[in-house]
Parts: structure tokens; sequence; C-alpha cells
């Protein structure tokens, strides 16, 4: 349980926190296309900040990360932080972005966060399977038994 502690000069902290967020729009070819780079440039972000990055997933769609946060910066501040500088630095990068995409805004302006607690090796679990869930409910087929259009019975 020590080893999960953490310290700054005058405190030990263990603060987990499980945060989802998404592109503007959920622009699923933005993550298809720059999601490793998007990975490097959060990763950097992430060690500036002195964040560290105990498991992520990128989805289709959304990002899952699981992240310690020192408590000197609040969620709001990490997440307003981590957000803007990776957009102007996706923007920087990508250009072509900016123009087909809008200027400057890449990111929804919400997200998810929720603490972990003592539930960190399940939520590390869930991020890790997350994109295997995603492939196989889109793999699902839904049989109609009754055709939308007509209401008649599909045999």
């Amino acid at each position: 349980m020590t080893d999960n502690i953490n310290s700054l000069s005058h405190s030990k902290w263990n603060c987990k926190y499980h945060i989802v967020f998404a592109p503007k729009y959920r622009r699923r070819i933005i993550y298809g296309k720059i999601y490793k780079d998007i990975g490097v440039i959060i990763r950097k972000l992430c060690e500036q900040k002195g964040v560290e990055i105990h498991e992520a997933e990128f989805c289709k769609d959304h990002v899952h990360m699981l992240v310690s946060i020192p408590p000197k910066y609040s969620i709001a501040q990490f997440m307003g932080y981590l957000k803007g500088k990776s957009t102007m630095i996706i923007f920087e990068r990508y250009s072509n972005l900016k123009y087909k995409y809008g200027n400057r805004h890449f990111g929804c302006k919400g997200y998810y966060v929720d603490t972990v607690g003592r539930n960190k090796k399940i939520i590390e679990e869930y991020i890790r399977n997350q994109l295997q869930d995603d492939i196989a409910c889109d793999q699902i087929s839904f049989n109609e038994y009754i055709d939308p259009f007509t209401g008649a019975k599909v045999k």
C-alpha cells in the first residue's frame, strides 16, 4: 500500500482519477489519423505537470485515462491545461485541421472524471479492454423481426 503513496515537500498523497474526453463533435477521423502523435503530446504535457499516466486508451471517438494528479492542481486546472495546450500543439503541427475543423476548436467543452479510490485495478482493466468492447459492439448486428417501415413481420 505504501508504494502507491506519492509525496511533495510537505504532503503525502494518492490521488488517482479516471478521465474521459473527446474531440469536438466526436470526430472519429481525427483520432484515427493522428492518434499516435496525440498520445505523445498528452504524455509530454502530463510529464510537464508531474502527472503520472497509469493507463490510457484511444478509442474511435474518445480517450480514457487513469492518472495520478498532484494535489497542488485541481482536476479543472489540469484538464484546462491538457486540452488547451494539446489543441494548440495539434493545430500547430497539423495546420490543415485548423481550416477544416475551425480555428482552435478541437476538443469538446466537457469531460468525465471519477475518483478511483481502491478500484485502480478494475479501472485499469476497464480502460485496457475499452477498445475491444467498442469493436465488439460495432460488429454486433441486430436482426429486425418487424420491418420498421411497413410494420410487417420479416421472415
